[in-house]
């Protein structure tokens, strides 16, 4: 019997996709050693500022104040990061969800990888810390 998956529409949803998302992080061979050494004991926080990140992008409620970019400028990352990044993101959104929300918050993370891969390129090329 196939269950059918219904569609990110509440901050329980957004909590649970990040949740699951962020353990694959945590366990995955070339995210992990980043994100852990990075985030360290920070973790609730972290995952704190996604869940308002991800309810503002994806639900249009208005909680996460910030630049998302700044924080991720300096990291020691590269296209492998960011393919590896997507990879866990959509077959996580994959996994738990369907629907339309479920299919921009894919969009929307391709978006943002490519931006943000972009930049710290940019970034790594020109000795130019962002600070």
């Amino acid at each position: 019997m196939t269950v059918e998956k219904k569609d990110i529409e509440n901050l329980d949803d957004i909590k649970k996709l990040v949740d699951v998302f962020y353990d694959k992080v945590r366990e995955d061979e070339l995210l992990a050693p980043i994100f852990n050494g990075i985030i360290q004991d920070r973790w609730p926080q972290h995952l704190n500022i996604m869940y308002t990140f991800w309810q503002t992008v994806l639900l249009g409620e208005h909680t996460y104040y910030g630049s998302p970019f700044v924080p991720h400028a300096n990291l020691p990352v590269d296209h492998h990061h960011f393919q590896a990044w997507l990879r866990l993101f959509n077959a996580t959104v994959d996994d738990l969800f369907a629907g339309k929300i479920a299919d921009e918050a894919k969009w929307r993370a391709d978006k943002m990888a490519l931006m943000f891969e972009t930049k710290i390129k940019y970034f790594q090329s020109s000795n130019k810390p962002l600070s």
